[in-house]
Parts: structure tokens; sequence; C-alpha cells
């Protein structure tokens, strides 16, 4: 019995001892663990082969979504052209994709005209569904289609906004609407932790 309570003592000792965890610098979740090695490999819309690798220099803000979508997908460009205003001059190290879901009204004609209307910088990658559906598997997104009124149909989606570094790896998910500056405080801090030794 009393060696019983030693070694329950003894525990509790090594336990006390952890060190605490400290609260996370980005107002983004970490998912790092989950998709440090995500990729997709799609197309531009002027049919250039696309892949995280082409965007090593830069900190990656990758969307999911679809052209014909009526308010989270332009609210999200919307804000992600804010964060690329707040970033001023660190803007140029920033490239926001926006990944369609649907590709059979997604044209490529389609993504060059609506995704640069929301800043010149963004780029709309879609690909064969096959290809889609590899993309958004790897990042967790999930997507449905709801059939509407004469074959019309919308997507129900994962929204939210990835914020990738190609170089360290480190991948935030962060939340449908969250704030401009606070994405714009998170790529910051990015780019910040890219020049510590």
């Amino acid at each position: 019995m009393w060696l019983r309570r030693l070694l329950l003592l003894g525990l509790l000792a090594l336990l006390g001892c952890e060190e605490p965890k400290l609260p996370s610098p980005f107002a983004a979740s970490d998912v790092s663990s989950q998709y440090a090695n995500a990729d997709f490999h799609l197309q531009d819309a002027a049919g250039n082969p696309r892949s995280l690798a082409d965007y090593r220099g830069k900190i990656v803000a990758l969307f999911f979504g679809y052209t014909h979508c009526p308010d989270v997908c332009p609210t999200t460009l919307a804000d992600l052209s804010q964060v690329m205003a707040k970033l001023g001059k660190d803007a140029e190290q920033v490239q926001v994709l926006f990944i369609s879901l649907d590709p059979a009204r997604d044209t490529p004609a389609m993504l060059a005209e609506y995704v640069p209307a929301f800043h010149p910088a963004f780029l709309g990658l879609s690909g064969t569904p096959a290809e889609i559906d590899r993309a958004a598997h790897a990042f967790g997104i999930t997507w449905s289609k709801q059939l509407g009124n004469s074959g019309n149909y919308t997507l129900d989606h994962s929204a939210g906004t990835y914020l990738i570094d190609p170089v360290s790896h480190r991948v935030l998910l962060s939340p449908y609407a969250q704030r401009a500056e606070l994405l714009a405080q998170d790529i910051e801090l990015l780019l910040a932790l890219r020049k510590q030794p």
C-alpha cells in the first residue's frame, strides 16, 4: 500500500515538472502537424502547371472555392485584398491562390477574369476533377453539390484560408471571416520567423 502511494506521489511530481505550454503567437490555428506535407498539382488560367514548389520564396494564402459562390468566396477574396493593402511592401512576399472546386463552370477564362478582379496578383487554379479532389483531400477540404432549380447548383464547402510557408513547412488555418488585420499580423509573423537563425 505504501509503495503504491509512493509511486503515485512520484508520478504526480514528474507530471508537475512538465514545461507549461505557451499560447500560440498566431491568431490562426497552427495545423502544421496535419498539413506540413500537403501540396497540389494543378494549372493556372494560362495552363501552366502549379504546385507549392513554385512559391518557395513567398507566403502562400490558399483558399478553396468557386466563382459562382454567392457569399463566402467573394467575401474571403475581398478580405485577402484588404490584407495585401495592410501588408504594404511585404505584400510582394505573399501569393494568394484560389483553387476552384467547380471545374465544370470555372473555366480558365473565368478564373483569369474573376480572381484578379479582387487583386491583380491573385491567381486562380484548377485542374481535372481528380486533380482537384487530390488537392482538396490533401488539405482536408470537404464539399458537396446542392442542386437547385433548373439544374443550377451551389457547393457547400469548407471555408478557411491556409497560410503556408513552403520553406519552413509551417501551415496555419485561419477561419472564415477572420479580420484582415489578424491575417496580416500572422503573415508578418511568418515572414519574421524566416529571418530568425
